[in-house]
């Protein structure tokens, strides 16, 4: 069938990004599913930090690329293997599919799957293979899940069911931003009573494990960041306290566990320091492959210190979605709030400049029915 998609055509273009257009909004020819896959129609598709990284060249990816890995839609057509999901049910794409049977899928969380992985490395989806084209030119999928787009094919294995209480954008902020930020409080952090929770970087993630935290956590929960607007907005969310780095820095400010969400390594050398004797030092952020940061290992022995990898948030999509959009509807994780921006597909060059600036929570591009 045909459907228009944003298409990354070039990697590493300068900015402003609406003015060198890397990212084509174009015309092409998506395929049946195959056996274990689904036709998604897409409802909405956040703007995540992964999709500029992909864009700017901190994670090399082949190109031409569909982009998006957040979304959520409703189901059109279901593959031959396919036999738990009804034409028409609402689902959450999350952007790393589990196999089950590999080593990684047996950590409950804690690694990523080995075939998933080798899958997002190369463009294509879990099964093998790629539905996409354009003038009869392969054109690779990102993260299994190319979302920008009117339409998208998917595997069985990045996708989760959600009712249709829960609305699209909403949905589609739960398949990453959530499940990376919330994820990792709930797998990597799991504070206990009374212990205070620090999230270092406020973007999308940064406030989705904010806002986890605010719902779950006893004691304080401290937002950092450098622009004035998200500090405010976490006070907003749910943190008790809220500081610039330097300010955490100045006044020695710890937390017993800290979350760093920014991808940067200045931003892990701040949350490193922040984290009190005894607690966790948690990063889901991904900088740059060349990126380094300088700790103290006498610091992590003298004070028992442990620093924890998190990818998405240590999730298993199928099992943690489900518990955040319930707790989205008891009212305790407003994420609408976290949607700094609705957009239209067109927007999308503009978006990566917003995002790049720092300014941006989660924008998120609507499609129409």
């Amino acid at each position: 069938m045909r459907i228009t998609g944003a298409v990354l055509e070039r990697i590493g273009m300068p900015r402003p990004y609406a003015g060198s257009a890397p990212v084509s909004v174009t015309r092409l020819e998506l395929g049946d599913p195959g056996p274990t896959e689904v036709r998604v129609r897409i409802e909405a598709a956040g703007v995540c930090h992964s999709d500029l990284s992909v864009l700017d060249g901190n994670r090399v990816r082949p190109v031409p690329m569909l982009l998006g890995h957040e979304a959520a839609g409703r189901v059109e057509a279901v593959g031959s293997q396919v036999t738990d999901l009804a034409v028409g049910r609402r689902v959450v794409m999350a952007f790393l599919p589990r196999c089950g049977d590999c080593d990684g899928c047996r950590t409950d969380g804690r690694l990523p799957c080995g075939p998933g992985s080798v899958a997002n490395n190369e463009g294509r989806l879990l099964n093998g293979g790629r539905r996409l084209t354009r003038d009869g030119e392969t054109v690779h999928h990102h993260l299994g899940v190319s979302g920008f787009a009117t339409h998208a094919v998917v595997d069985r294995a990045s996708l989760v069911p959600v009712d249709d209480d829960v609305p699209a954008e909403v949905a589609a902020v739960l398949g990453c931003a959530v499940l990376t930020g919330g994820g990792a409080l709930l797998n990597a952090v799991r504070p206990g009573e009374g212990e205070s929770v620090m999230v270092v970087g406020l973007g999308g993630v940064g406030m989705a494990a904010l806002l986890a935290a605010a719902a779950q956590v006893t004691g304080d929960v401290i937002a950092v960041d450098t622009v004035p607007e998200k500090l405010e907005l976490a006070r907003e969310l749910g943190a008790t306290r809220a500081y610039t780095p330097d300010e955490v820095s100045a006044q020695g400010i710890r937390a017993s566990h800290v979350i760093e969400c920014a991808g940067h390594p200045r931003a892990f050398e701040t949350a490193f320091a922040a984290t009190a004797p005894g607690g966790r030092t948690v990063t889901v952020g991904l900088p740059g492959p060349d990126a380094t940061a300088r700790l103290s290992p006498l610091t992590m022995t003298a004070e028992a210190r442990t620093v924890i990898g998190s990818y998405l948030g240590s999730a298993v999509p199928a099992r943690d979605i489900p518990t955040f959009a319930q707790w989205w509807r008891e009212g305790r994780l407003p994420v609408e709030r976290l949607i700094s921006r609705r957009i239209r597909l067109g927007e999308i060059n503009e978006a990566m400049d917003e995002l790049a600036d720092g300014k941006a929570v989660r924008q998120v591009i609507v499609f129409d029915e």
